[in-house]
C-alpha cells in the first residue's frame, strides 16, 4: 500500500525540523501538495522532495551559490550565518541573484583573510 500525501508530508516535516530546514520553495511545494493544488509536474516534484527527505534532505543553495541559503523570512545565510536579508518576491529576481553573488564574493574575501562574514562587515562597514 502506498503512503498517503499526508503521511509523506508528515515524514518530510519530521525529517526537516518541522519544515524549518526546508527551502522556502520546498515548504511551499509541500503546502500546495497537502492542499491539493499541484499539477502532475508539481506532484512529481513533491515525490522528489519526499525521496530527498528519505535520503537526508539538504537545503539547496540560494540562486545556486555554494554555501549560501535563504530562510523562510528572507535572511540570507553564508555557511549558516546571517549576512543579508532579501524581501520576497524580489529575492528570486535576477537583480537579487547578482547582489547575492556580490555578497558571496565578499564572504569569500573575508574568509580568505580569516575574518568571519557577518551582516556588519559584508553590508554596513564594507569599504566602497
Amino acid at each position: 500500500m502506498s503512503q498517503s500525501v499526508c503521511e509523506k508530508a508528515c515524514f518530510i516535516l519530521t525529517k526537516t525540523n518541522d519544515g524549518d530546514d526546508l527551502s522556502p520553495q520546498h515548504l511551499y511545494l509541500l503546502q500546495e501538495m497537502v492542499n491539493g493544488h499541484l499539477t502532475k509536474w508539481g506532484e512529481q516534484e513533491f515525490e522528489k522532495l519526499y525521496l530527498s527527505a528519505q535520503a537526508g534532505y539538504v537545503k539547496p543553495w540560494f540562486h545556486g551559490i555554494e554555501h549560501m541559503t535563504v530562510d523562510h523570512i528572507g535572511y540570507v545565510l553564508w555557511k549558516g550565518r546571517v549576512v543579508e536579508h532579501y524581501d520576497s518576491p524580489w529575492r528570486w529576481t535576477q537583480e537579487a541573484k547578482a547582489q547575492a553573488e556580490e555578497v558571496a564574493r565578499r564572504c569569500r574575501h573575508l574568509e580568505s583573510i580569516e575574518v568571519v562574514p557577518s551582516t556588519k562587515n559584508i553590508i554596513w562597514t564594507w569599504p566602497d
